[in-house]
């Protein structure tokens, strides 16, 4: 599996939007589920969206409603769209690859065994 591909990340006004991208072509990629997790500065790990290869998606209830997440199987890629953005959005944010993952499963981190390098965002009110 090649090293996870995530961009997007930057430095935006409280009520912006950001999209976070996460590419990459190898075989768990394609057939797996994707996730975001988020750590914020002092804070643990948190889940934020999930996506399954057969597109059942999975949200934090404190994204649900401003975030949406989906694929693009063509090209390889998982876009996580942020509206809404507020200061307790501010995080490094992590893209992840699993095996397929059902429910309850998709919420945990232990379910997804590539991580990427995160990308920062930050929110300034």
């Amino acid at each position: 599996q090649a090293q996870l591909e995530e961009s997007g990340g930057g430095l935006v006004q409280a009520g912006d939007s950001l999209r976070l991208s996460c590419s990459n072509s190898g075989r768990a990629f394609r057939t797996g589920a994707v996730a975001w997790f988020r750590q914020s500065p002092g804070q643990e790990r948190k889940f934020a969206a999930a996506i399954t290869r057969y597109g059942a998606i999975y949200y934090s209830d404190s994204v649900k409603g401003r975030f949406t997440i989906s694929r693009d199987n063509a090209n390889n890629t998982v876009y996580l769209q942020m509206n809404g953005l507020s200061s307790e959005d501010t995080a490094v944010y992590y893209c992840a690859v699993g095996a397929a993952c059902h429910s309850v499963a998709c919420y945990l981190a232990r379910t997804y065994t590539y991580w990427g390098q995160g990308t920062q965002v930050t929110v300034s009110s």
